[in-house]
């Protein structure tokens, strides 16, 4: 008989969620810690965010580029070793991240250290092996710099002569988030550990990627976009969310070849072993909404490219290590473009009390074993906080599935999901500490007070029973 399918389990988990020193989670020697806490708990997969740079309200899906990555998850404990840095004083013990602290305090230390790369033949060798996505990147964030903004619809022209020395700071920063991260990505390799990542299907209007190629979104005369991105309403909005950023010009795209996909899903995959793919559906219809429009409650369902995309993805990179997100109006054309493609999809615990024993997120109802079974994702509340917020049916239900007394759900829920057929498991690190609402990471719809939750210490206290379920279930990493 073939041998059983390898069962996995994972923490999902941001870098700037890390503890440590700093207004903000690093690569660093606390980054280091968290790979040793998930071999002691016997996790094998470590779920991220995307890694690029935040947008607003500190988004990380609102990003000005989809290819650079975050140079404010830099270690400045790690560029001190290096001899870039003087030793410094550093903030202890916040509770939050504090975006504000890190773009006023660290970003000019993370320069400073840049900048003693500027003009050496490894920075020259680097920008030569990542021009196709570095060249934009660098010139971008240098005309960010003297303008203030990035509304480059409205940026008068500018030689490349006056950009190139920020232009050089900017791309000696990626240089050293190619250090720290590939340093991380390669301890975690040595302990059996994949990472992956995640890819917002769309891009924001003002990036970096939009400016160095309109013609691939559709833009009109004044480079503003019309129709913008979204979804209907739903679960977690009665009028939809209108996220604003532009559509794809899918027709173009096509003509070259899916050229800019192709390098996209590389660069990921050159950081990451495996990429969640962010609303997924969108690749089979994407809700478009007319600019005009205040909310996503008239937007209308477009073709997105289909099979063809993933076809010349597959082509340009061999095998898909690719997971679906493939939650909301989910259609047959969706489910057809998934299972065509051999994608596992996603089980979210928290959804499958709501409604009768017949619901497909309930891990009875799992057909198979292509799924990632979570007890919560970033977008949840905590398994803690989402319990005590339901109403007493979802709450007895909830009970009577789990045969548990509900005193302690974020355990209930691990176990379901680790009990289940899917091939990964994966919690939230604030399931395993069983935190309460206030350690919710995203709240969808809502603009303010998200993307700052971060671990005060890692916790060593949990590895036992994380562990021990890894056992029973068969989940454990060798």
């Amino acid at each position: 008989m073939p041998a059983a399918p390898r069962r996995h389990a994972g923490v999902l988990l941001h870098p700037s969620s890390l503890p440590g020193p700093g207004p903000i989670g690093e690569l660093g020697p606390y980054a280091h810690a968290f790979l040793e806490w998930m071999s002691f708990a016997g996790l094998d997969t470590w779920q991220v965010l995307p890694l690029h740079p935040v947008g607003p309200g500190a988004s990380p899906y609102g990003s000005p580029s989809a290819f650079a990555g975050d140079p404010r998850l830099l270690s400045i404990e790690s560029l001190v070793a290096e001899g870039l840095l003087e030793p410094v004083a550093m903030p202890w013990g916040l509770e939050r991240v504090d975006v504000e602290v890190v773009d006023a305090w660290k970003l000019p230390l993370l320069r400073q250290a840049a900048s003693r790369l500027v003009g050496s033949p490894e920075l020259a060798a680097f920008r030569q092996a990542e021009s196709s996505w570095l060249d934009d990147w660098s010139r971008y964030a240098a005309r960010v710099d003297r303008e203030g903004h990035g509304e480059w619809w409205r940026w008068a022209p500018v030689s490349e002569a006056e950009l190139e020395p920020a232009a050089a700071i900017h791309a000696a920063l990626q240089l050293l988030f190619a250090r720290q991260w590939g340093a991380l990505r390669e301890a975690a390799r040595v302990r059996g550990i994949r990472i992956v990542g995640d890819l917002p299907i769309f891009v924001s209007h003002d990036a970096a990627d939009v400016w160095s190629a309109p013609e691939l979104w559709l833009l009109d005369s004044a480079h503003q976009p019309d129709p913008v991105s979204g979804v209907p309403p739903d679960y977690f909005s009665p009028t939809g969310q209108r996220w604003g950023s532009p559509m794809y010009a899918w027709e173009r795209h096509a003509e070259t070849g899916f050229a800019w996909w192709r390098r996209r899903l590389a660069r990921e995959l050159a950081l990451v072993d495996a990429v969640r793919l962010d609303h997924f559906r969108g690749f089979a219809a994407a809700w478009a909404i007319p600019a005009a429009e205040p909310d996503a409650r008239n937007g209308t369902w477009t073709a997105g490219p289909g099979r063809p995309l993933f076809d010349a993805l597959r082509a340009e990179l061999g095998s898909l290590p690719l997971w679906a997100e493939d939650l909301g109006e989910i259609t047959p054309d969706v489910e057809e473009l998934r299972t065509g493609l051999d994608l596992p999809g996603m089980k979210i615990l928290q959804f499958a009390f709501g409604k009768g024993a017949d619901h497909p997120f309930l891990p009875h109802n799992f057909v198979g074993t292509r799924w990632i079974a979570y007890t919560g994702t970033h977008d949840n509340d905590t398994a803690a906080g989402w319990y005590a917020s339901c109403d007493s049916v979802v709450q007895d239900r909830f009970r009577v599935y789990t045969g548990r007394d509900g005193s302690d759900p974020a355990w209930a829920l691990v176990r379901e999901a680790w009990a289940s057929t899917a091939e990964t498991a994966v919690a939230p690190m604030q399931d395993f500490m069983k935190l309460g609402a206030d350690a919710r990471m995203n709240t969808p719809g809502v603009a303010e007070g998200n993307w700052g939750w971060r671990l005060r210490d890692l916790p060593w206290q949990s590895c036992t029973w994380i562990r021990q379920l890894g056992d029973a279930f068969g989940r454990t990493s060798p």
